[in-house]
């Protein structure tokens, strides 16, 4: 039998336990553990009209419906839907709004996050609010009557600003909008936005959740049963799901979610205070880090502080290029959340899409530097960092 993945059950496993098990039963034909690939559009019916619980895969495909189970469980949600990649998710949220309907997002968001509401959902007449929800205050200032949703990302990428989402949840209990967190940088290890008040809980699955940077896909968890209806309606009809091969990827690797989290996070910990102490660097953010402004609501909040660190050198924007181009073991590349570090520019990589006045506005500086940190021996991550400072 399925372990209960109902968030209301007060008996539930662990999230290791449910990150091996929810939703998934070995095989009742071959005893098979591993979830089997449905590599099928579509399924024979034994007569008209009348099908055994799937009938076209774009609607509804085996492998996928335990993923979905999968992740809802891990999320604490009723409800889990997956996507082919998490523009594909938001994208779905956003189909929820009508013409003239009002957004109030975070400021500093993920890349392609601005140029799906600027550049396609805007010129839908779609109205968007951008504000520092570092202060809750400002979040209610920005509602308007028209306002249908509330988007953070917290920690923000790639400033790594933090929003109090239970705060902001009550601003959309009172003013009638939804609330959405994009959980993407933390994972539901480390951060249960719906425990918190949120609506919805959103995931680039491609990150973290997968882990191998193997796999594009995303995801939306929920328990509300209005929202979920509507939904599964949306993800049917615009038809933006992974195939079962990619929904197989990412159950694959959520099995070891806890395990490579804790791994992240002590790597990123030990490196974010190498670099603190570093003569070439003026800045590190990251919320493990007791100078982080938002210290206190990181360690309230988030189980741990994460894999992501952003810096900044005591060097032009020339020197910054060639130190992210100069390491071995941080791999020079846009993605973030697999199992191998990664080192990338924002401002000419993943927010290459934001204008330089909009970079400039919330802080992004040219010189940004990001950091994806991975599982390997943080012996030999802070040396590979230490050669790059050296050739400065």
């Amino acid at each position: 039998m399925k372990l209960q993945t109902d968030p209301r059950d007060t008996a539930r496993p662990h999230f290791e336990t449910l990150a091996v098990h929810a939703g998934q039963d070995p095989d009742p034909a071959t005893g098979a553990i591993m979830p089997a690939i449905y590599q099928t559009s579509t399924y024979v019916q034994p007569d008209v009209g009348v099908h055994k619980g799937y009938e076209y895969s774009r609607t509804g495909n085996p492998t996928r419906s335990v993923l979905e189970a999968n992740l809802a469980a891990l999320e604490g949600a009723r409800f889990g839907l997956a996507f082919a990649s998490g523009c594909a998710a938001a994208a779905t949220i956003l189909h929820l709004l009508e013409a003239g309907d009002h957004v109030v997002a975070m400021d500093d968001l993920y890349g392609g996050t601005y140029r799906l509401f600027d550049n396609v959902f805007a010129q839908q007449a779609l109205t968007f609010s951008y504000v520092d929800m570092t202060d809750p205050a400002r979040v209610e200032e920005a509602v308007t009557p028209r306002t249908r949703l509330i988007w953070i990302e917290t920690p923000t990428n790639p400033l790594l600003k933090l929003a109090d989402i239970a705060a902001v949840a009550d601003i959309g209990r009172r003013t009638g909008a939804r609330v959405v967190v994009d959980n993407t940088f933390m994972t539901p290890y480390l951060q249960r936005p719906l425990e918190l008040g949120a609506d919805l809980s959103l995931h680039s699955t491609t990150k973290y959740l997968n882990g191998h940077s193997d796999v594009i896909g995303g995801c939306v968890m929920t328990s509300d049963p209005e929202l979920h209806e509507r939904l599964a309606y949306l993800q049917n009809a615009i038809g933006a799901v992974p195939g079962p091969m990619d929904a197989w990827l990412v159950l694959r690797g959520i099995k070891t979610l806890a395990l490579r989290m804790e791994r992240h996070v002590q790597n990123a910990q030990r490196i974010a205070e190498y670099l603190e102490g570093h003569p070439h660097v003026t800045r590190v953010i990251y919320p493990g880090l007791r100078s982080h402004p938002q210290f206190d609501l990181a360690s309230r909040q988030m189980r741990l502080p994460g894999g992501m660190i952003s810096l900044e050198l005591d060097a032009d924007l020339d020197a910054a290029r060639r130190f992210a181009a100069g390491t071995r073991v941080f791999s020079l590349a846009e993605s973030l959340g697999g199992v191998e570090s990664l080192i990338e520019i924002p401002a000419a990589m993943t927010h290459a899409a934001m204008t330089p006045e909009r970079r400039r506005a919330v802080g992004v500086a040219d010189g940004l530097i990001r950091l994806s940190v991975g599982i390997e021996h943080p012996d030999d991550l802070i040396a590979d960092l230490e050669t790059a400072f050296s050739r400065l």
